[in-house]
């Protein structure tokens, strides 16, 4: 009888053992799928939230001041090329603004000081120091930004006016606000 006894009470622990692992698996089950429901609901508040919050761009200002033309010497200044992506250039007819944009595919050009011209990186065009293309597929000049005297003496820049000259027409720059006079 003790061997019945013995047999019973190791059948009933491997059971109870059997039935403790089959509690903990159904329980880590009900767990996982909370877990992923509570998940997915808050991903979608998250979402429902980010929409109310649209992404939009900061842009720079177009029309901004960037000093007197006293602060300029002759020749080309490239201090706001990298923050406002334009040249001041002053030459023996006073001051102009060109928008540094090549032509050809929209690539920044570089003021190369050795050679006296601006180069564009990506394909070769060649502009000399008014923006004039005369090397590379450029198909035209470099455009001019709007530029005009503040009442206070600085120069203001707007570059959302741009003025362009026609692939093979003859430049008509120092018209309509491209050019200063100093």
């Amino acid at each position: 009888m003790s061997e019945d006894k013995l047999e019973t009470t190791t059948e009933d622990t491997v059971s109870e053992d059997l039935k403790a692992r089959k509690e903990k698996k159904l329980i880590w089950r009900r767990n996982f799928a909370w877990t992923c429901i509570w998940g997915f609901l808050g991903a979608n508040v998250l979402m429902s939230l980010r929409f109310f919050f649209p992404r939009i761009l900061f842009e720079p200002k177009t029309k901004f001041r960037i000093g007197y033309p006293s602060d300029f010497g002759f020749g080309v200044d490239t201090r706001f090329q990298a923050e406002h992506r334009i040249w001041v250039v002053r030459n023996t007819r006073g001051i102009f603004v060109i928008f540094a944009k090549c032509t050809h595919l929209g690539c920044t050009p570089d003021w190369v000081e050795s050679e006296n011209k601006f180069k564009c990186p990506c394909h070769g065009s060649g502009y000399d120091t008014e923006g004039i293309n005369f090397e590379g597929p450029a198909p035209r000049p470099m455009d001019r930004a709007r530029v005009e005297l503040d009442a206070e003496g600085q120069i203001v820049v707007d570059t959302s006016t741009l003025y362009q000259c026609p692939p093979g027409a003859p430049c008509r720059f120092g018209e309509d606000g491209s050019f200063i006079t100093v």
